[in-house]
């Protein structure tokens, strides 16, 4: 069924057809009536920071000022990301509702952070209270960062998200 957005499938993949008049015992050593399934998922969404006036929303954790050219991020800073499409969350919440205050929204799914191809510390994996499908997403540039351009991903559960680039100094 194209044209759906997302699409999966779950089905059978042939195993040997055992009898009930058959041993019990070779069961075990023929393989039974087991099957296998083959589950193959595609995301209907990927996790990306939000774009705001042609740049990143990415902040300094200290003050929540934006990371811009004039104001770059340095090596060894915790920087905050407002991303889009991590997932569900560890709350009590309904589909479609905004993510609470208290308790806190932790994302599900495992987050990983990449600057520059290497892997980033990730402290924080929430979602933004009061939003829907905002999260903020909290992490370290890596100590020996060079300055200049660096390049950003995010990855949520095992789906990586599109590059996006952040000044250093």
């Amino acid at each position: 069924m194209p044209g759906l957005g997302q699409m999966g499938f779950a089905g059978p993949v042939p195993a040997r057809v055992a009898s009930v008049y058959e041993d019990t015992a070779n069961r075990r050593v023929l393989g039974g009536t087991s099957r296998r399934f083959i589950l193959h998922l595609i995301p209907m969404s990927r996790p990306e920071v939000v774009m705001s006036s042609g740049t990143a929303a990415l902040f300094h954790a200290v003050d929540f000022s934006l990371v811009t050219q004039q104001n770059p991020a340095r090596a060894g800073e915790v920087l905050v990301a407002r991303a889009t499409g991590l997932g569900p969350v560890r709350a009590p919440i309904d589909p479609g509702e905004p993510f609470p205050a208290d308790p806190i929204a932790v994302v599900n799914s495992p987050i990983e952070a990449t600057v520059n191809g290497g892997p980033a510390d990730v402290i924080n994996q929430v979602g933004w209270p009061g939003t829907r499908d905002v999260y903020r997403i909290d992490f370290r540039v890596p100590e020996g960062t060079g300055a200049g351009l660096a390049t950003l991903r995010l990855t949520a559960a095992w789906i990586p998200g599109p590059q996006m680039q952040f000044p250093v100094r």
